[in-house]
């Protein structure tokens, strides 16, 4: 029997295709750890971002939502979870998982699929302990490092690939100071997107903490912009041209 398909993202992924728009610099790096894979099953899709258009895809995204904004010319997709895959053993060459193990609710199950569906997995996750460490978290909201210790992220998914009997690759995937996917370390530069809702709403690690939480941390960053002591504090930052959040693309 397959899992039952649940939707986290009915509102969280209200307006998702207009603040999660793929980013070519991050694309040329999931680009690249494809390799030469000629067939992708994309899991946990969302609207398409970071599907390859030369080869032939297959996207698997849960939600209802989610799918409804996905281009007409995108890749056909499925709805289904990744812990019960609808497809025949070892059917495609690559199995692309972009930001969604944290999402699952049995990421053993989850990963143990993509391993029976494809050849070869490619997962973009990030390191908790290097992302506790960005300015947003330390500084402002605590509360996203509390919640995402509790999430599947780098270690886990290394160490369920590893059990498995593979061999995990692991190259830091670093930020553009101007990111065009507003994921939520995207906008380490521009601190004055983290004040729009809109631009939260689209960051599941913002939008499901206490929101009065949030607006508190929200106005003592509004504060700080104002009157400079947050550019005085990060100076170091304005020069970069990217950065290391702990985001990672890990593969088999």
């Amino acid at each position: 029997m397959r899992p039952l398909i649940s939707d986290p993202y009915a509102e969280l992924g209200r307006d998702y295709a207009r603040s999660r728009r793929p980013d070519p610099r991050v694309a040329a790096a999931i680009t690249a750890a494809l390799g030469d894979a000629r067939s992708v099953v994309n899991v946990g899709a969302g609207a398409g971002s970071y599907e390859p258009e030369d080869r032939d895809v297959v996207a698997v995204e849960p939600s209802r939502r989610m799918i409804a904004q996905r281009p007409a010319t995108a890749a056909p997709a499925v709805q289904a979870c990744a812990e019960g895959l609808p497809f025949a053993d070892g059917a495609f060459d690559v199995a692309l998982a972009v930001l969604t193990v944290h999402h699952w609710t049995d990421v053993t199950a989850g990963l143990a699929e993509l391993r029976r569906v494809s050849r070869r997995q490619v997962i973009v996750t990030w390191d908790q302990a290097v992302f506790a460490r960005f300015w947003l978290v330390r500084d402002y909201l605590p509360e996203i490092a509390e919640h995402e210790s509790r999430l599947a992220c780098l270690d886990r998914v290394v160490e369920e690939l590893t059990e498995a009997g593979q061999v995990p690759a692991v190259a830091p995937l670093p930020v553009p100071s101007d990111c065009v996917d507003g994921f939520l370390g995207a906008y380490w530069r521009r601190p004055e997107a983290y004040l729009s809702e809109r631009v939260r709403a689209g960051m599941s690690g913002v939008a499901l903490l206490d929101q009065n939480v949030v607006a508190t941390a929200v106005e003592r960053l509004r504060a700080d912009l104002a009157d400079g002591h947050w550019h005085r504090h990060h100076v170091g930052l304005l020069g970069r041209t990217e950065l290391d959040l702990g985001y990672r693309v890990v593969t088999t």
